[in-house]
């Protein structure tokens, strides 16, 4: 069982499960019970990247993997209050459906803590080459989606001074997950999409790298992707 808080978790988690079965209808979707208390909820994209938010609800269980379909569906459905005294509004419990273990093919997943703040990259920056990546996989893609070049191929690189090692380099596929996902804002706090004016970001949203030696991850407003550092360097001050 999954138990709300209130409508804007239930909106939170809803937005996730939505934008993750827009990119593939067969997902699963994973809840990791974190140190400070709130749940991270889990999917693998299409991209082959894992993509992630932090929601403040509550789990019976602190690792359980879930069809997202079914989970759509249960977040969807009216709940009844946790007790006669919540309204309509507040506290509510819903039934995601039966845990699939054997189904969650992402891998291990990244750990909580030891990531080395980067550098930030301008929103902007970020959904453009997004638009641009997406023009090149209209015209040389197939049926299979985007081609693995295009995937692979590494559209920034963010060093960091002081550290030795500390370069990232991030491939396209990490690019399109973050905002395939919908992580990403404009200045008026709503969910950028491939429709927003690339202006209606605010200038200063950023984007924020940070990295392990073995994993690196964008951070958005949403919402987080994580991806492995190919290859492995470690991340020392020099």
């Amino acid at each position: 069982m999954i138990d709300l808080p209130d409508l804007a978790d239930r909106y939170d988690l809803s937005a996730f499960v939505s934008r993750a079965r827009v990119l593939d209808e067969t997902a699963v979707i994973r809840f990791r019970r974190r140190p400070d208390g709130a749940v991270g909820v889990w999917v693998r994209t299409p991209f082959d990247v894992l993509a992630t938010r932090s929601v403040r609800i509550g789990v019976d269980d602190p690792d359980v993997v879930l069809d997202a379909a079914t989970l759509q569906s249960a977040l969807r459905t009216p709940s009844a209050p946790r007790s006669p005294f919540d309204g309509p509004s507040g506290p509510a419990r819903i039934d995601p459906g039966f845990s699939m273990p054997s189904a969650w093919d992402g891998g291990a997943l990244p750990p909580d803590a030891g990531f080395v703040h980067i550098d930030d990259v301008p929103a902007r920056t970020v959904v453009g080459l997004s638009r641009d990546g997406a023009e090149v996989a209209r015209t040389e893609g197939g049926p299979q989606g985007p081609p693995p070049s295009l995937l692979d191929q590494t559209v920034l690189d963010v060093s960091a001074a002081g550290l030795d090692g500390g370069g990232v380099e991030v491939p396209m596929r990490a690019v399109f997950a973050v905002t395939a996902m919908g992580f990403v804002i404009d200045a008026a706090g709503r969910m950028v999409t491939s429709t927003t004016p690339i202006d209606a970001i605010d200038a200063d949203e950023p984007v924020r790298v940070r990295a392990t030696p073995t994993w690196a991850r964008l951070d958005a407003r949403f919402g987080s992707v994580y991806f492995r550092r190919a290859p492995s360097i470690p991340l020392t001050p020099i």
